[in-house]
C-alpha cells in the first residue's frame, strides 16, 4: 500500500522494486534500483524518509522518525531483515545486520558494517569502514577486503533479485 499523508505523497523511482505488502506512507523518496521487501513498513508522516538508489530494505524492516529528524540512508545501503530504523542518518554502502535497532541521530559511516542484532543508541557516530556489534553497539575492528567483498555481493544480489521480481510483477 503507497498512500499519501497530509498531502505528501511517496515519491518512488520508476526502476525501483516495492513488494506488494509492503506500506509506504507519506514524504519518502525512494531511489533508482532500489529494493523494499515483503512487509515492509515506511512511514513519512513525522519527518521525511530519503532512501538513495540501489539500497535494499529486506523482509519485516520498520522506518520512521522523530519531529525534525529525517531518516536519511544514501546510495548503497543494505538493510537486513526485521531492522528499526528510527530517524539515523546511514551513509553510503553500510549495511546493517538483521534484528538491528539505529535510534534517533545516529550516524552509520560509509561502508560500516552493523552485526546483526545490534543496538545503536541515539547520536552514536560509527565510524567508516568499521565492524561495530553488540548492545550498545561498540566498534570491534576494522573490515577486512573479505568482508567489504562480502557487503559489495550482498548488495549487488539484493538489486538483482529487486529488477527480477520487478519484472515478475511489473
Amino acid at each position: 500500500m503507497i498512500c499519501e499523508y497530509k498531502g505528501k505523497e511517496p515519491r518512488i523511482d520508476e526502476t525501483a522494486y516495492i513488494a506488494e505488502d509492503t506500506v509506504i506512507t507519506g514524504d519518502v523518496t525512494i531511489g533508482a534500483h532500489s529494493s523494499i521487501w515483503f512487509k515492509t513498513v515506511i512511514r513519512g508522516d513525522v519527518s521525511s524518509v530519503h532512501i538513495g538508489s540501489n539500497v535494499n530494505i529486506q523482509d519485516l524492516s520498520l522506518l520512521h522518525q522523530s519531529p525534525g529528524l529525517p531518516l536519511m540512508i544514501e546510495d548503497g545501503v543494505t538493510v537486513g531483515h526485521q531492522v528499526t530504523l528510527h530517524s539515523p542518518h546511514i551513509k553510503k554502502n553500510a549495511l546493517i545486520g538483521m534484528g538491528s535497532l539505529i535510534l534517533d541521530g545516529a550516524e552509520i559511516g560509509e561502508q560500516a558494517f552493523i552485526g546483526a542484532g545490534s543496538l545503536v543508541p541515539p547520536g552514536k557516530v560509527i565510524p567508516p569502514n568499521t565492524l561495530a556489534f553488540g548492545r550498545p553497539a561498540k566498534v570491534v575492528r576494522e573490515l577486512t577486503e573479505d568482508d567489504i567483498k562480502e557487503m559489495n555481493r550482498i548488495r549487488t544480489s539484493y538489486v538483482e533479485k529487486g529488477q527480477y521480481y520487478k519484472g515478475v510483477q511489473g
